[in-house]
C-alpha cells in the first residue's frame, strides 16, 4: 500500500506514515531497515508493507514509492 512519510527519526531509525486515508501508522527500525533506505523525509511518498489491519496494523517494511 502506498503512504506519505510523516516522521522520522535518523537516530532510532523510527517513524511514522500516514496511509491514504489520513491513519498514521508508526514504523520501527526493523520495518525500515528492511527497506533497505539510507534516510527519510517528511513528505516523501512511500510503499509500505503490513501485517494485520486496523488498529493492530503493524508496519514490516517502507521503502521509496517508484513509478
Amino acid at each position: 500500500m502506498q503512504a506519505t512519510s510523516y516522521t522520522y527519526d535518523p537516530e532510532t531509525r523510527t517513524g511514522s506514515v500516514l496511509l491514504d486515508d489520513g491513519t498514521p501508522v508508526e514504523f520501527d527500525a526493523a520495518a525500515f531497515d528492511a527497506g533497505g533506505l539510507l534516510l527519510l523525509r517528511p513528505g516523501q511518498r512511500v510503499r509500505v508493507e503490513g501485517e494485520g489491519r486496523g488498529a493492530a496494523l503493524r508496519i514490516t517494511l517502507v521503502t521509496l514509492q517508484t513509478f
